[in-house]
């Protein structure tokens, strides 16, 4: 006589047993593998800065000097091309740069503005998309954003009545070089991180402050007012101006700076008066250092290294850290 077998399934109970245990080991895997993808991004982020070093150093040793954040005409007020722009070949996009008619200002040329350079963008940053506004179809408005800018000073960058520039390593119309960066080149940033897409205040012509007043709140910043624009500081890899390509340290990384527009509050920039805009309005500016990596921001120094800056950071160190030949004694920077 045949025994028949039962086939054993598994209960409901025990199938509700298995997917808890399986959820438990996926809760407990996925913050140890999103760290690790930070942490990866966050290499990959340091390795952009050090590259952009690398260039600046190649860039000072064919020209013997730094490349200027914008050159601007006294007669007339223009655009300007970044530093980002003059640094191509050094980063192995010579065929890029070669598009450029230095003749004109970048917004006659969209076909170069549009392009997307992968050394300047961190791979952490959430919006790595091309901004196509306010004419979708006229190139002259398509421009890509960027995640790394040139350091341009405390709060003064520019006056175009006799063409001073800020206490930082790169400057309008600028031919500072590494004898200028007195501080020393390990004591002194020459890039940092930034956010695309960053709303900003711009064109308010109110400080009169040559130094920056210290200590400097975020309302009285915001407090000059200006006109706002709610997305579109760093969005524009090939735009000297301050608010699009460079920063500055009046606050330290990652600081908020509140304001309010239609009932919506944003974290912004500032600049009193654009670089070109105007033959006499002064430029002053408070362009934070942000990043998506957790505590801080990457910094790229002059000399070339790559440091991770915490954003608890004494201002006065990192103000320090900005200037180029301030004379301070520069300690526990990280």
């Amino acid at each position: 006589m045949k025994k028949i077998r039962a086939n054993r399934a598994f209960t409901l109970v025990e199938l509700l047993v298995v997917i808890a245990i399986i959820g438990i080991l996926v809760g407990l895997l996925l913050p140890a593998v999103q760290a690790a993808r930070e942490a990866a991004r966050r290499m990959s982020c340091s390795n952009n800065l050090k590259q952009m070093g690398l260039a600046l150093h190649n860039y000072h040793d064919t020209f013997g000097k730094f490349a200027p954040a914008g050159t601007y005409r006294k007669d007339v007020p223009t655009g300007a091309w970044s530093v980002q722009a003059r640094l191509l070949p050094q980063l192995e996009q010579a065929n890029l740069q070669q598009l450029i008619d230095w003749r004109f200002d970048y917004t006659s040329q969209g076909n170069v503005s549009r392009t997307r350079v992968p050394t300047y963008v961190c791979p952490s940053e959430i919006k790595d998309e091309i901004r196509l506004d306010p004419k979708p179809t006229d190139a002259a408005f398509a421009h890509y954003p960027l995640s790394y800018t040139a350091s341009m000073g405390e709060w003064f960058i520019f006056n175009p009545q006799n063409g001073a520039g800020g206490s930082g390593v790169f400057a309008p119309n600028g031919r500072t070089n590494f004898a200028s960066v007195t501080d020393g080149t390990s004591n002194t940033i020459a890039f940092s991180e930034v956010k695309a897409w960053t709303p900003y205040l711009r064109d308010s012509g109110n400080p009169t402050a040559l130094n920056l007043p210290t200590p400097i709140l975020p309302n009285e910043v915001t407090g000059y007012g200006g006109s706002f624009k709610a997305d579109s500081g760093h969005t524009e890899w090939v735009d000297a101006r301050i608010h699009q390509t460079g920063f500055t340290t009046t606050f330290a990384p990652n600081t908020r700076v509140p304001f309010v527009s239609g009932g919506k509050t944003y974290d912004i920039d500032f600049n009193s008066s654009r670089e070109g805009i105007s033959l006499t309005a002064v430029t002053y500016a408070a362009v934070t250092s942000r990043s998506y990596h957790s505590g801080g921001v990457n910094v790229g120094l002059a000399d070339g290294s790559v440091r991770f800056t915490s954003q608890s950071i004494e201002l006065r160190i990192w103000r320090a850290l900005g200037t180029r030949a301030g004379g301070e004694v520069v300690s526990n920077a990280e």
